[in-house]
């Protein structure tokens, strides 16, 4: 895939998010979520954060992964999709000088995360399975046993004919149903 396709793909991963957290309602908020040590709450904070924080690493700023993103009170959806244009700004400028790997790392987060808060909150999709695809071919040749930290656990078994979210889920630790 070329960098220009994968960013292509990045922005059809940012679309789908940001209508998930459109779907997010305050009730919602304390609900638990297949990431089994965030809330819909984190996961929404970390969700708004996530753009912003691949900025900062684009422009070559150091950042914090273990730090904890800022709560966010309202109008996450609207935050999150100002922090994705960025985003998509900042590898339109990049241009054929796009590292596509660093995109597909983006995608596969996105991916992750949006099933995650899609199950948690009862999203009834459909969720893009070329995203999915992209995500999983990414975290399957760069997430190993000794890289996961507290957001992705060990691989877990993906249920016989899994959609494509559903092997990234697993792959990434979490329970399939």
């Amino acid at each position: 895939m070329t960098a220009h396709e994968s960013v292509a793909l990045l922005s059809r991963a940012l679309d789908q998010t940001g209508d998930v957290l459109a779907a997010v309602h305050e009730e919602h908020l304390s609900q638990p979520t297949p990431c089994s040590q965030w809330d819909v709450a984190h996961l929404v904070a970390h969700l708004v954060q996530d753009p912003r924080t691949f900025v900062a690493m684009a422009r070559g700023e150091e950042v914090d992964w273990a730090k904890e993103p800022e709560p966010v009170t309202g109008g996450w959806a609207e935050a999150f999709r100002e922090g994705a244009d960025d985003l998509l700004h900042q590898w339109h400028q990049a241009g054929d000088a796009a590292e596509a790997g660093q995109v597909d790392w983006q995608t596969a987060e996105f991916a992750v995360h949006t099933w995650d808060l899609a199950q948690a909150i009862g999203h009834p999709g459909p969720l893009d399975p070329e995203v999915a695809e992209r995500g999983l071919a990414f975290m399957s040749g760069a997430l190993t046993d000794d890289n996961r930290s507290g957001a992705f656990g060990p691989e877990v078994p993906a249920p016989d004919g899994a959609s494509a979210y559903e092997r990234l889920a697993a792959f990434a630790g979490r329970t399939v149903r």
